[in-house]
C-alpha cells in the first residue's frame, strides 16, 4: 500500500484513477500551489505539524500509468511511501488548499491519461501534457456551456450517443481520435454503426484590439501552415490576436496574455462576441471571440511573438473602415477576423457611446 496526498488524494482524482482508498493520517503539512496539472505542479510536504489526512491505496494499472506520465516518485514518511507531492522539505509558500476547480482539472487530466491508448508510451504522454491539460480544460468548459439551440433543439437522452470503440489515430502536438458509434435519430431509434474522426485541438481565444477614439484596429500578420499546404498563394494571413487557452487559464486571461505576446499590447475592457465551433463536423476547436479596448497610437504596431513557439508576427494599424472594406471585398480570409469585423461594425456606435468615446 502507498499513501496519496495533495491533489492526488482528492475524491475526483481517486475516482478518475479507479482507486479504492483507506484513510490514513500523516504527521506533516502541505504547502504551495501545486494542482497536479503537470509534472512539476505538486505541493511540498514538510514533516511535523498538525495531522494530515491521506489516502492509502493498492496501486492498480491506471495509477501506475499516471505515475509514469507525471514522473512521480515516492517519498518515505511515517513508514509510508507518499505520492502526490513534489518532495519533502521546507514550506515553499502558503498552505496548500484544495480548490474545487483545480481538483476538477486534475481529475480530468487523469481521465485523459487513463483513457489514452496503451501503445502511447508514458514518455510520449509526458511530452503532450501541456496539450492534454488544454484539452482537459476545454472539456470542462464544454460541460458548463449553456446548450445551444435551447427551445428548438430537444435535450438529448443520456444514451443518445453510444460509443462502441475508440482509437487515437495520431498523437503529436494535436491529436486525431476515431470512434465507432451510433447516435439517436430524429424519427426515433439509433443510427447504424458509423466511424467518425475528430481533430483534437482545445479551445482558442481570439481578440480584435480596437481604439474607439481613433476608430482603428490592430491586426497581426503571420505565416500559416494550413493555407500553404492547401496551395494558397498568400499563406501570410491578416488575423486578430489569437491563441490556445492554456491549462487552468480563463479565456479573459488568455486574451490578455496573447495580446502581450503577439502585439506587446495591454487591453482594457473586453466585449464578448459570438463563441462558435468553426467546423463541427470534424474539428473539436471552440473559439471565443472578443473585441478589446486598446490605446493604438501611431507607431504602436511592431514585430512580436513568443520565441519559444517560433512565432514571427507583424502588427498592422488600420482604420476600422478599411478593415470593413477589405472584408466586403473578400480580402480577409481568416474567419474569426471576418466575424469580429462584422460584429464590431454592427455595434461600434453603441459601444463608443457606452465608453464615452464620442
Amino acid at each position: 500500500m502507498i499513501a496519496l496526498t495533495g491533489p492526488l488524494a482528492s475524491p475526483a482524482v481517486m475516482d478518475a484513477l479507479q482507486l479504492t482508498e483507506t484513510p490514513l493520517t500523516l504527521h506533516a503539512t502541505l504547502s504551495g500551489r501545486g494542482a497536479g496539472a503537470d509534472r512539476g505542479d505538486w505541493p511540498v510536504l514538510t514533516p511535523g505539524g498538525a495531522p494530515l489526512a491521506a489516502m492509502g491505496v493498492v496501486p492498480n494499472g491506471a495509477l501506475m500509468r499516471y505515475i509514469a506520465v507525471m514522473g512521480l516518485a515516492g517519498h518515505a514518511l511515517d513508514g509510508q511511501q507518499v505520492l502526490g507531492i513534489a518532495g519533502i522539505g521546507q514550506p515553499a509558500g502558503p498552505p496548500w488548499s484544495a480548490e474545487p476547480s483545480r481538483q476538477e482539472l486534475a481529475a480530468e487530466i487523469a481521465r485523459q491519461i487513463v483513457a489514452s491508448p496503451p501503445e502511447l508510451s508514458a514518455d510520449h504522454l509526458a511530452r503532450r501534457l501541456p496539450m492534454i491539460g488544454i484539452w482537459a480544460s476545454s472539456r470542462l468548459r464544454a460541460a458548463r456551456m449553456q446548450p445551444s439551440g435551447d427551445g428548438i433543439v430537444a435535450p438529448p437522452e443520456a444514451d443518445a450517443v453510444r460509443v462502441i470503440e475508440r482509437h487515437t489515430r495520431f498523437s503529436g502536438y494535436f491529436a486525431v481520435e476515431e470512434r465507432r458509434l451510433t447516435h439517436a435519430l430524429h424519427e426515433g431509434g439509433h443510427s447504424p454503426v458509423v466511424t467518425r474522426e475528430a481533430f483534437l485541438m482545445g479551445d482558442a481565444a481570439v481578440l480584435l484590439p480596437w481604439d474607439p477614439h481613433r476608430d482603428r484596429v490592430l491586426l497581426v500578420e503571420q505565416f500559416r501552415f494550413a493555407p500553404a499546404v492547401r496551395g494558397d498563394p498568400q499563406p501570410w494571413l491578416l488575423e486578430p490576436v489569437a491563441g490556445r487557452v492554456d491549462t487552468g487559464e480563463t479565456v479573459e486571461d488568455a486574451l490578455r496574455r496573447e495580446a502581450r505576446e503577439e502585439a506587446a499590447l495591454d487591453v482594457g475592457r473586453l466585449f464578448p462576441a459570438a463563441s462558435i465551433y468553426p467546423s463541427p463536423g470534424a474539428v473539436c476547436e471552440f473559439i471565443y471571440h472578443y473585441v478589446g479596448i486598446a490605446d493604438l497610437p501611431d507607431g504602436s504596431a511592431g514585430i512580436h511573438g513568443a520565441a519559444s513557439e517560433s512565432e514571427d508576427i507583424r502588427g498592422h494599424l488600420i482604420p476600422r473602415a478599411q478593415l470593413s472594406a477589405m472584408v466586403e471585398d473578400g480580402q480577409i480570409t481568416n474567419g474569426p477576423l471576418v466575424l469580429l469585423s462584422l460584429w464590431l461594425d454592427a455595434r461600434a456606435d453603441r459601444l463608443r457611446a457606452e465608453l464615452g468615446a464620442l
